[in-house]
């Protein structure tokens, strides 16, 4: 049976597949050339480096995402929904948010339509340009971060076991002071758990947005 012809698209693709199965840090120039039965020389025509790998995939696992239409009257709703969507499709693939965190300025056609349609939404909502910008900037990285997090959690770079000891030891240590010293800390540590994620995500973003809506130039 004949190879299929190396392409760009067929490196990227094979990347996500050792991603998938192995993790973000298996994923190298070599191991990608193995999977396709090639020599990691051939690569180089199609993809400069591991940076440039990496970042690609990233901005192919934003291809599936839909981009909306801004509504005026749904402003709001659609900024939401884009986010979500973002952040699922970094924790669909776990360690690929390290490589969003660590793409300071991205220039993949996807990445770069997601910017604009943040833009979009954000001016469609009655912010200035400079409101929309300094917005998506921190939007962004809210996202990346949140994403960042559930990618350590889920692919075992945090250590359950030691959280949860951390976590005892913590709660120990604030129930052997005399009362009123961290009393807030004591009645909100149930509020910090995978079961509340997604509702705490959601909070952040509702409590951002309402504060940009009451400061609209």
């Amino acid at each position: 049976m004949a190879k299929p012809q190396l392409s760009q698209e067929l490196i990227v693709q094979t990347g996500l597949e050792i991603l998938a199965k192995e993790g973000i840090d298996a994923v190298s120039m070599r191991r990608v050339a193995q999977a396709l039965d090639t020599g990691p020389a051939s690569l180089y025509a199609h993809v400069s480096n591991k940076d440039e790998l990496d970042e690609l995939m990233f901005d192919r696992i934003l291809a599936d995402i839909p981009l909306p239409k801004p509504d005026p009257a749904r402003w709001r709703k659609q900024l939401k929904d884009l986010l979500h969507q973002q952040v699922q499709a970094m924790l669909a693939h776990p360690g690929i948010a390290k490589v969003a965190w660590r793409t300071m300025i991205p220039v993949g056609p996807n990445a770069l339509r997601h910017a604009e349609a943040q833009l979009a939404l954000l001016r469609a909502g009655g912010l200035s340009l400079k409101q929309a910008a300094y917005a998506a900037d921190a939007l962004s990285m809210y996202v990346k971060a949140f994403a960042y997090e559930g990618n350590a959690w889920s692919s075992g770079e945090v250590s359950e076991k030691e959280t949860s000891e951390r976590s005892r030891q913590m709660l120990e240590y604030l129930r052997s002071l005399p009362p009123g010293t961290f009393d807030n800390l004591l009645e909100a540590r149930e509020m910090f758990s995978g079961d509340n994620a997604s509702e705490r995500f959601v909070f952040a973003l509702d409590a951002f947005l309402s504060g940009l809506t009451a400061t609209r130039d």
